[in-house]
This record gives structure tokens, sequence and C-alpha cells, in this order.
């Protein structure tokens, strides 16, 4: 991978990864999928990075999928079964990143764009939103189960199995109102502005509150009604921060997290 194809930059405690293939609708290739796992495991336990961004270069794309030439390349059953494990692994990375992740998504959100960007814990795009996997008229391939999962905790088994069906691309208004973006904004400068006012409003709450409840949610998803929270709980209540918490409450000022 060119070091210019995936961008990684911390400001002020966040971190913003920007997809930087703008002249190929920032199409993924492997290795900028490895880079951006490799980012989200490695976030620091320090406090340094509280937070990460997730964007696209430009205004035309957040991503359109991955980089269709690397498919030229399949020629038996295990690069099919490869690839496939290959992007539980990176997307698996995203969903249990140690730190809120925040996609902000320009126009186009496709196929593997779209599986990160579901990946991710908030979602905010601009008007002229994308989002789908339009396979079934392009490629001819299919999503593995833990990828179809994580799209139907979004927005439904049968809203997921139609968008895939009709190879029909979801706009932004019928996104949030099911609940896939949270946020629509004007365009990429508004939606590079709104992405730093929600890194600025997470990295100032409880690090071990939004940990935990990430991991919660991921455990939810993937074992349902067997899943264990017993450890995430004792963490959170046996944690300074949660007597750093109920001190500052009682005394009416203002908690100072220590991640700890």
């Amino acid at each position: 991978m060119s070091d210019s194809e995936l961008l990684y930059e911390i400001r002020d405690g966040v971190g913003w990864v920007t997809l930087n293939r703008p002249q190929a609708r920032n199409a993924l290739t492997f290795a900028m999928y490895e880079g951006l796992a490799e980012i989200c495991r490695d976030v620091p336990t320090d406090g340094s990075v509280k937070c990460l961004v997730v964007i696209g270069a430009g205004d035309k794309a957040f991503a359109a999928g991955t980089d269709m030439t690397q498919f030229r390349g399949f020629a038996n059953e295990q690069d099919a079964l490869d690839y496939e494990h290959k992007m539980d692994v990176v997307l698996g990375a995203i969903e249990a990143c140690r730190v809120p992740t925040i996609a902000a998504i320009s126009r186009a959100c496709t196929g593997g764009g779209a599986g990160i960007a579901a990946a991710c814990d908030i979602r905010i795009a601009t008007a002229d939103l994308k989002f789908g996997f339009p396979i079934a008229r392009t490629l001819g391939n299919c999503l593995s189960i833990a990828n179809l999962s994580r799209l139907s905790q979004l927005m439904g088994y049968g809203r997921v199995k139609e968008i895939i069906f009709t190879a029909r691309l979801v706009g932004a208004e019928e996104a949030k109102a099911v609940g896939l973006i949270s946020e629509i904004v004007e365009d990429h400068a508004a939606l590079v502005a709104r992405a730093g006012e929600l890194a600025e409003t997470l990295k100032g709450h409880a690090p071990i509150t939004l940990r935990m409840t990430k991991e919660a949610l991921r455990r939810l998803r993937v074992d349902g009604a067997r899943a264990d929270d017993r450890d995430l709980i004792v963490k959170a209540y046996m944690s300074e921060d949660f007597k750093e918490g109920i001190e500052a409450f009682l005394g009416k000022r203002k908690p100072e997290w220590k991640d700890r």
C-alpha cells in the first residue's frame, strides 16, 4: 500500500483516518483494509486517542467498495473464502475498536465501504448519500453471514434483503428514517465540521462506559441472549471512573475521567 492511500493523523485526541484514493472513488485495496484494521486494533490505551473518524477523500465518495481489479486473481474456492474471512476480520476489528468510531460519509458508500460504515459506531452523511450493495447487478458475489448480521441489526432483515435483491441504493432521508445514519449534513465541508464536533463530544464522556457499551452490543449481535456481560458490568462498577462520577455528580462538578 502506498502511504498516501490511507492517511492517519491524530489531532487533539481524535484520530482522523482518510481513505485517500479519490481518483477511484476511494475504492479499497486489500492493503488499505488491513491498514484500517491495524489502526483500530492498535489504538493506544494512554488516552492520547479518544475517538476515530473515518472519512473518504473528496466529496464524491466515502468508499465505492473494493478495488475490483483485485478480484481478477481469484482462481479457486480458497481465494473466495480467504477474501470473506479477511473482510470479517477487518470489519470485526473496526467494530471492536477500543474507542468510539464515526463514519463521516460523502455520497457513494457501497460494497466494502458500506461494510466499513456499518461497523462504525456512529454514521453521519451528506444529503447526496447513496448507500448499498449493488452486487446482484454488478459482481455477482455475496456477503458473509457476519456482514449480513451487522447490517440486519441496523436496518432489519427485510430491508437488507430488499436492497440487495433490487440492487438499489439507499438515500440520505431513508437512511436516517431507518436509523442507518443519525444525521444529514449539507455538504462535505459541513460533514468534516460535524464529525469534529461529535468527536469532541465523545472525548468528554466516560471512556469505560463507551467501551463497555460497544463490547456489550457486539456480544449481543454475535451471541444474542446467551451473551455474558458480567465482566463488563464488574469492570465499569469497580472502576475509579465510576467512583469519580458519583462524587462529581454529588459535588455538582464536571468529572475527570481517567479510563481506569
